[in-house]
């Protein structure tokens, strides 16, 4: 089945046309930055923890300087400067409408995140309604619900499809599958379309996170049958603190608002007449219309790029690092569904004899390449995976690594359980080859001392 389509006819004729020549992957600010090492040098800094935030596209900085001499407040100013900031953000709006492939009639929100998406969401939600959602999931998917069912991290995708069906069967009232399009742990790609499909043959709907997906793949919502998609803009090269929910209006609209205050409302007085259109109802207050214009220029970037090249090299330098992981023994990937199956530009890993932590230090300090160590806030999926993987090593192997639990801690942004961790290698726009062998050739004398 066909994860990923093209932009359909409106979507695509909303999208900003590609400039004949402008088809080169776009720059990022920050890539000639250098960082200091161990003994006083400079080298440059090989960032590969894309997957916790990608530094800024250059298009991106350029849009947001553009917009500050005229930034103005927005909806209701008479002034020319306001006038134009709402110009500007609406235009947003209608620009991450189409990098997604919505329906028309589709809602979207800004929010500050993909966990602010998905709480917003859960507060919209029918009464009675019952969430079915993975414990492979990211802790934004796995918390926010007041009645859920968890399932299992699957043994691979068709079970995932099998799971949610016999769970979704046995629910009455409304009910919402949540699900990942891309694993923020493995980068393994889900089988959202079968997932979708499933879901609405038990009157069910769909939440796709798709954080980790967009700033890698296409995503198209109309043609994959999804209800919503929540990401953020700091995954996606727009770091400046926007983040969308894009779905069907319905639940948005009856649900209260999620901030109550200016701009949500038609009119108060000895009652409150809340909007009945979606966006204003749970946008209240001045919104964060810099971090929305940042969105929307790296939607348009990412765009007029292409997404075939950006594709071809981040597959390129994935499959470099992988084999080069593999290749140095001591050093264990982990993976849900097997070395073959798709995924986007993260791997996650442990080392023999070392804490997460520990590697992560030594590959900052002594190398300057920047990694992610923890449990990514996926605890119940990182504690499957490093369970799954001692079970399939040696008793020798396993004697060896007994010792990473009792020093290891988890550094995640807060997400700290105490537990053994992992360290994630994440891609993107401006990560180069040499970044890649410097890692690959840092943990082959770190395994070697």
């Amino acid at each position: 089945m066909t994860i990923f389509n093209s932009v359909p006819a409106q979507a695509a004729a909303e999208a900003p046309a590609v400039p004949a020549s402008g088809r080169s992957i776009p720059a990022v600010l920050g890539a000639d930055l250098e960082v200091p090492v161990k003994g006083g040098r400079l080298v440059s800094y090989a960032n590969l923890d894309y997957a916790a935030s990608a530094p800024c596209l250059e298009p991106v900085s350029a849009a947001v300087a553009a917009a500050l001499p005229a930034y103005s407040s927005v909806h209701r100013g008479a002034g020319y400067a306001s006038q134009l900031t709402t110009a500007r953000y609406e235009q947003a709006r209608h620009t991450v409408r189409a990098f997604v492939g919505a329906r028309p009639d589709d809602a979207v929100i800004f929010t500050r995140n993909t966990t602010d998406a998905t709480n917003l969401l859960a507060g919209c939600l029918p009464e009675g309604t019952t969430v079915v959602v993975f414990d492979s999931e990211h802790h934004a998917s796995l918390l926010p619900w007041e009645r859920s069912v968890r399932l299992a991290p699957p043994a691979f995708p068709g079970e995932a499809v099998r799971a949610a069906d016999e769970a979704l069967a046995g629910i009455e009232g409304p009910k919402l599958l949540v699900v990942t399009a891309a694993s923020n742990v493995t980068g393994e790609l889900w089988p959202i379309a079968a997932l979708a499909h499933i879901a609405h043959r038990h009157g069910a709907r769909i939440l796709v996170d798709a954080a980790q997906l967009v700033p890698h793949r296409r995503l198209n919502l109309t043609a994959l049958d999804l209800d919503y998609v929540a990401f953020s803009g700091h995954k996606l090269y727009a770091p400046f603190g926007a983040g969308v929910l894009v779905g069907r209006r319905d639940w948005l609209a009856a649900g209260e608002p999620y901030l109550k205050g200016g701009g949500a409302v038609r009119s108060v007085g000895e009652t409150t007449e809340w909007h009945d259109d979606p966006e204003p109802r749970h946008e209240a207050g001045t919104p964060n219309v810099l971090g929305a214009i940042a969105l929307a220029a790296a939607c348009d970037a990412l765009t007029a790029t292409g997404w075939t090249e950006l594709v071809r090299e981040e597959e390129r330098l994935i499959a470099r690092l992988r084999t080069g992981l593999a290749s140095i023994d001591g050093v264990r990937e982990l993976s849900l569904w097997g070395e073959d199956h798709p995924r986007v530009g993260i791997v996650s890993f442990v080392v023999d004899g070392y804490s997460a932590r520990e590697v992560a230090e030594t590959l900052s300090g002594e190398y300057g390449i920047g990694v992610r160590d923890g449990k990514f806030c996926a605890h119940p999926f990182v504690r499957h995976l490093l369970g799954a993987l001692e079970r399939r090593s040696s008793a020798g192997e396993s004697e060896a690594n007994d010792g990473r639990s009792g020093r290891d801690h988890d550094h995640d942004g807060g997400c700290e359980d105490g537990t053994a961790s992992a360290v994630r290698a994440s891609i993107g726009i401006s990560s180069t080859q040499e970044h890649v062998d410097r890692l690959i050739e840092a943990l082959r004398d770190l395994v070697s001392r």
